[in-house]
């Protein structure tokens, strides 16, 4: 497997990986080509230092096999320390069940330590109980409640 940064050619195989999924399907845009949104907002993450949007290879397959992003919040808290950030997470379907979610995060936490944030956090739609179990089992905790408000 290999880990890198992703470029804007990606951006249409994250768009469809996010959109292959019930909740993914009801608030991402795929189709060819893509909104121009997807590519202006790639922009901002490129050219962002503290944004890492990651693409996984698999060796013996063209297609990505997965993708996340990777946020890096500088604070006031925890002595100035950064907060790591892991969202969009998302496994080509061929490839779920096949560790490479496992890899993706390994590789995420000693990029955060890398970076020498103090914690990884993310956050999970309550409608994926697997995923959560998924996070769990990876020794993520539940330790605070994640309020959002969304805007029209």
């Amino acid at each position: 497997m290999k880990f890198r940064k992703a470029t804007k050619e990606d951006v249409l195989s994250i768009i469809k990986m996010l959109a292959n999924d019930e909740l993914g399907k009801l608030r991402e845009k795929y189709q060819e080509p893509l909104p121009e949104t997807y590519y202006a907002a790639f922009e901002i993450i490129n050219s962002d230092q503290n944004q890492e949007l990651i693409v996984v290879e698999n060796e013996n397959d063209p297609e990505i096999a997965g993708s996340f992003q990777l946020t890096f919040i500088p604070y006031l808290s925890y002595q100035g320390r950064l907060r790591a950030q892991i969202e969009n997470v998302v496994v080509r379907e061929y490839f779920r069940g096949k560790g490479i979610g496992q890899k993706m995060f390994e590789w995420a936490i000693e990029r955060a330590k890398e970076r020498n944030a103090h914690l990884l956090q993310l956050t999970s739609d309550k409608q994926r109980p697997r995923a959560i179990k998924f996070y769990e089992d990876l020794g993520f905790i539940a330790s605070h409640e994640g309020m959002k408000l969304h805007f029209k």
